[in-house]
């Protein structure tokens, strides 16, 4: 499938083919849904945790005798109903990571790039590159573009000054074609990408 390059003023400068196998693949919600969860589990720390009984430090000895104190019997101080006790059912460290394979990741790549053209929201640019790096001038190209919620993908490294130019924009994210993931894709509205990341990611995919 044939796409027009364009550059950040709107203007034509060229067309690019698509390869099917990597950008006409027909989506399914059951394998991104796969990808997403893989991607969501694998980003957890998993390093939250409570102190249990066997965790607070302190004597074992009981906290008052048996009887005759008017009080509740009680056993060691640290136990889970004492105030500075250990908690209980409480989270553990633990790993949250799934497994799922690589051939499933890659085909759930392919299928929300081809979501992102079948809804006519991807968009190839020649060049992420500006000449300096200001905000302000970024966000009107932005606009005059109507992209407000939108993932630039550059290739092996993206321009300094672009990036230092959209980073403080709200709902504008920029990754190199190697950071390249279904999670972001799917985030963004619009998915926006280089010449050159068109050339990575067909590399990349087309196995």
């Amino acid at each position: 499938m044939q796409v027009d390059i364009i550059n950040f003023d709107g203007k034509s400068v060229g067309k690019v083919d698509l390869i099917d196998t990597v950008f006409g693949v027909s989506p399914r919600a059951d394998i991104l849904h796969r990808v997403v969860t893989w991607q969501r589990a694998n980003s957890r720390a998993g390093t939250h945790a409570v102190k249990t009984v066997s965790d607070v430090a302190g004597s074992g000895r009981k906290a008052y005798k048996q009887k005759k104190t008017g009080n509740a019997r009680q056993g060691e101080k640290y136990n889970v109903h004492m105030r500075g006790g250990g908690v209980v059912h409480g989270p553990v460290v633990r790993d949250h990571s799934i497994d799922l394979p690589k051939k499933i990741r890659a085909l759930g790549l392919k299928m929300a790039l081809s979501s992102k053209l079948q809804d006519g929201n991807l968009i190839v640019i020649d060049s992420e590159k500006v000449k300096a790096a200001k905000t302000s001038t970024m966000a009107k190209q932005l606009k005059k573009l109507d992209l407000n919620s939108v993932l630039f993908v550059g290739a092996a490294e993206l321009d300094e000054n672009f990036q230092k130019s959209v980073a403080n924009i709200a709902n504008v994210d920029a990754l190199p074609t190697i950071g390249l993931n279904v999670l972001d894709i799917l985030k963004h509205d619009k998915l926006v990408l280089t010449a050159d990341a068109v050339k990575s990611v067909e590399a990349r995919l087309a196995k």
